[in-house]
C-alpha cells in the first residue's frame, strides 16, 4: 500500500509539471496581438515551467522564414541570451501598441522594462504564414528590430 501511494503521488507530480510546461502551438485562431503577447509573456517568465521554457514558447511562433536565419534552437537561444535581446528575459513588464495592419501583416511597437529597470523599444512583425501545411493562416514573427533604449524606470 505505501508503495501504491508514493507511485501515484509520483505520477501526480509528473502530470503537474507536464502542465505548467505546456507550449502553445501557433494555430490560426491566435490574433496577431497574441501571437506577441504570447512571446513576450514566454521570455518574461523564461524559466518558470522549465529552462529556457520561454525561449523555447518564442520560437514557435517564429516564421520558417525567421528560423532559417536564427536556427537552430540552440542557435536561436544564445542570440536571445545574448547583447541584442538578453532585456526580453524575465523582462518585468512589457506594452505593446499596433502600428500597422492588413489582411497578411501585423506591425507592433513593443516597450520593455528589463531586470535593471531600463526600458527597451522594438519594432516586432508577425505575418500570416500562407503556405500548405500544419502553419496556414497561422501569425508569426518574421522581424524583431534591434533594442532602442528609451530610459530608465525610476
Amino acid at each position: 500500500m505505501n508503495n501504491l501511494f508514493k507511485y501515484l503521488l509520483i505520477i501526480f507530480f509528473i502530470n503537474i509539471n507536464s502542465l505548467n510546461a505546456k507550449i502553445i502551438k501557433p494555430n490560426s485562431k491566435i490574433k496577431p496581438f497574441q501571437v506577441v503577447e504570447i512571446q513576450l509573456t514566454g521570455l518574461m517568465k523564461n524559466d518558470q515551467s522549465y529552462k529556457d521554457a520561454g525561449i523555447d514558447q518564442t520560437w514557435e511562433f517564429a516564421h520558417p522564414n525567421n528560423k532559417m536565419f536564427t536556427g537552430p534552437l540552440d542557435n536561436f537561444r544564445e542570440m536571445i541570451k545574448g547583447e541584442s535581446y538578453k532585456m526580453l528575459i524575465d523582462h518585468s513588464e512589457h506594452a505593446i501598441k499596433e502600428i500597422y495592419a492588413n489582411e497578411e501583416i501585423a506591425i507592433f511597437e513593443v516597450t520593455v522594462l528589463d531586470v535593471n529597470n531600463k526600458y527597451f523599444k522594438f519594432k516586432w512583425q508577425v505575418e500570416k504564414y500562407l503556405k500548405d501545411g500544419n502553419l496556414k493562416n497561422c501569425w508569426l514573427t518574421t522581424v524583431v528590430s534591434q533594442p532602442q533604449p528609451v530610459g530608465e524606470s525610476i
